[in-house]
């Protein structure tokens, strides 16, 4: 067993990755810790997915504002240039043409601050994934 010498937890293996700091309690108090200038971008986000996913738990997750009824159905994070969305590799491909604007990898899309973010499309993408049980 290793213990880390920040934060104290052990860990089985030695040096293992993890983050020491204190854990974020809420969706809310995650955006408010982003920069000024992209909250009412993250807050437009949140809303949307609140709007479609009503009786889906928020949590923070992986460090990632995070909705879950009965298993993780979506997340997004904010990072310096873009916001990141992580439905699954089912909704990248599922909503391939949609998003073709878009930098996308196995499970996740990346919506550059500079760009209109797409509510609508964030809507429908959480709705699919908690409809067809496709997550991430």
């Amino acid at each position: 067993m290793w213990q880390c010498p920040n934060c104290k937890r052990t860990f089985r293996n030695d040096h293992q990755a993890h983050y020491c700091g204190e854990s974020i309690a809420s969706i809310d108090d995650y955006i408010s810790e982003q920069d000024a200038a992209i909250q009412p971008i993250l807050r437009q986000v949140h809303q949307s997915i609140r709007a479609v996913l009503p009786e889906a738990e928020e949590r923070i997750a992986w460090r990632m504002p995070t909705y879950w009824q009965g298993h993780n159905i979506i997340h997004f994070a904010a990072f310096k240039h873009h916001m990141g969305l992580y439905p699954g590799p089912e909704a990248i491909v599922a909503f391939s043409e949609r998003l073709a604007p878009y930098r996308t990898s196995k499970g996740a899309i990346q919506f550059r601050y500079e760009q209109l973010v797409p509510l609508d499309l964030i809507a429908d993408l959480a709705k699919w994934c908690l409809e067809t049980g496709h997550h991430h």
